[in-house]
């Protein structure tokens, strides 16, 4: 897996290097927030096309996603990092990720200044997988048809994408989305293939938790989270170790209230995750983030937290014990 980001690194890096999609690609397009059980058809159906036409596979994405770009700090919360998008784009198998920044010069492509500037030009697409209610150019005329009817005079073919379905509902990344703010962990994971997971990179925090018997290690998030609240985790440091534990995701209102942030106390963990990458499940709900008049009623609560986390454990299994 390469990850190329803007159309300008598509063409030669070195002189000993040929431009990575000299011969054209098979590509599809979209933000694959989630990167769930629908969008992973849809990468199988890429990469089916991109083996029997013998070229590369290539996901097209986004910085910041359009609606980010648009709405600001009102776009829907994302379901995960673009790293996390990338590792999971890595492990379908894609072979290229292209990475295109959307500013105020892209928005203003028209469709068929896209069609030529991005999909022929940049990426030489020989073929193109995306939905039919796929929109696109500051024109609003680019659409399903208008890329098979330009694709047959330009020497590209498009090819609906395949649709995953569950309970008669297609799976998407706003249902995903609407499951995991109403604490429906379980539906989540059903539409995305997996546990719902935030990873990061542990940072320095207030070492609040520290002084008060509770230690955490600590993720900021550059936006809020689908989720709000105290959980049970189950979290995988970069060695590969497993621990249980409890977090809270959120704006922390006791004591900060401004930055949204991931807080993971680890049951049992003895030393030090500053700059460590870890990866954290939620398994269940046990309430929501509130304020609390002190830092003592915090505490309080904190403990209760701690007991009502080992109690669900021991009723739901450790999942320690599956490593």
């Amino acid at each position: 897996m390469r990850l190329i980001r803007g159309l300008t690194n598509l063409t030669t890096l070195s002189r000993r290097e040929a431009p990575p999609l000299a011969n054209g690609c098979v590509a599809t397009i979209g933000n694959f927030d989630g990167v769930h059980i629908g969008h992973r058809t849809i990468l199988e159906q890429v990469k089916e096309k991109a083996a029997g036409m013998g070229l590369p596979s290539v996901v097209m994405v986004f910085e910041p996603q359009p609606r980010e770009f648009f709405q600001g700090a009102e776009a829907p919360p994302r379901l995960m990092s673009f790293r996390q998008k990338f590792e999971a784009l890595t492990a379908a198998g894609i072979d290229y990720v292209l990475c295109l920044h959307f500013n105020g010069r892209f928005r203003r492509l028209t469709s068929r200044e896209f069609i030529d500037t991005v999909l022929v030009n940049g990426l030489g697409v020989r073929h193109l997988v995306v939905g039919d209610d796929f929109r696109f150019g500051c024109d609003r005329t680019g659409d399903f048809m208008l890329l098979r009817e330009v694709g047959e005079s330009l020497g590209f073919t498009v090819e609906n994408t395949r649709t995953v379905t569950i309970d008669g509902e297609r799976v998407s990344s706003t249902r995903i989305r609407e499951r995991l703010q109403a604490d429906r962990l379980d539906d989540a994971e059903a539409l995305l293939g997996h546990s719902y997971r935030i990873r990061g990179r542990v940072v320095y925090g207030r070492q609040l938790g520290r002084e008060i018997g509770a230690p955490t290690a600590n993720i900021l998030l550059k936006r809020m989270a689908p989720l709000q609240g105290v959980y049970v985790v189950s979290t995988t440091l970069d060695d590969g170790s497993v621990y249980d534990g409890v977090a809270n995701i959120g704006l922390r209102p006791t004591v900060d209230g401004k930055q949204p942030a991931l807080e993971v106390h680890l049951f049992d963990f003895t030393g030090t995750l500053y700059g460590r990458h870890i990866d954290v499940v939620f398994r269940h709900g046990l309430r929501d983030e509130i304020k609390f008049s002190s830092v003592d009623a915090l505490k309080e609560q904190i403990a209760r937290d701690f007991s009502d986390a080992r109690a669900w454990i021991a009723d739901n299994g450790s999942s320690r014990a599956a490593h």
